[in-house]
């Protein structure tokens, strides 16, 4: 890796040996920058190279130790269609998806309608783990807009065949575990984060114009994009991201 000086953001899996998911990357486990990126409840790890010392050196306070070990935990739960906090935050999604339209079961066709792969939700958040369903409702709840109009395909000139939300909102968990060693001093950072690249990925799903053969180029281009925008240098907060701008309430 070039030494660029200053501080650097190294990016690495947060969960070693994280072999659940269907959407998987080949990037360099650390990512150089000129300046530490810091966001809103969380940073990215930033280090100081000492030159007696190949390797960085990463500090994190003991309040950043502890969210982010239970952030680590968060996404080492996996989904258990027989845990009945599990069931309830299933049945919560599909409530904050369709208000007033009656589920008739955990498992039923009535699941296709928000994009999963069958009639049993279950056997997709294999990629994402609980944290996933945990993703999509804090998106439901705190941007009910973007997220109806993703789930609904409102914005744009949408292709005849297009991504299924809710299996994109599962790989976008995926993603994000893959690309980020977190610093959490909030764990809601990461669903906020979640969010930011949920409606990112469907702005360049449209810019590209892209159809549901196109869904892996348009992963790998979101995940270019929020590179980017994290190395920037004025980034303070999730906020400051440019792709904040793209969510609606």
């Amino acid at each position: 890796m070039e030494d660029r000086g200053g501080s650097f953001v190294a990016v690495r899996r947060i969960s070693q040996g994280l072999d659940r998911g269907t959407c998987h990357s080949n990037s360099a486990d650390v990512v150089a920058g000129s300046a530490a990126w810091i966001g809103r409840g969380f940073s990215c790890v930033c280090a100081q190279r000492r030159d007696s010392d190949a390797r960085p050196s990463f500090d994190l306070t003991p309040t950043q130790e502890e969210c982010l070990q239970r952030l680590q935990g968060r996404i080492d739960v996996a989904y258990d269609s027989s845990n009945p906090e599990h069931q309830e935050a299933l049945r919560a999604l599909w409530n904050a998806a369709f208000p007033g339209e009656e589920l008739h079961g955990l498992i039923s066709e009535q699941w296709k309608e928000m994009g999963w792969q069958g009639k049993d939700p279950s056997t997709d958040f294999r990629g994402g783990g609980f944290i996933s369903l945990e993703n999509l409702l804090f998106f439901a709840k705190n941007f009910p807009k973007s997220f109806q109009d993703l789930l609904r395909k409102q914005e744009g000139d949408r292709a005849m065949w297009e991504y299924p939300f809710a299996v994109a909102g599962v790989n976008i968990t995926f993603l994000l575990i893959q690309m980020l060693d977190l610093e959490a001093e909030n764990e809601s950072a990461f669903d906020l984060l979640y969010c930011i690249t949920f409606k990112l990925l469907d702005h360049l799903w449209l810019e590209m114009h892209a159809s549901y053969m196109d869904f892996n180029s348009v992963m790998k281009a979101t995940r270019r994009q929020l590179e980017r925008e994290m190395m920037l240098e004025d980034i303070v907060r999730l906020e400051d991201l440019p792709s904040y701008s793209l969510l609606s309430k």
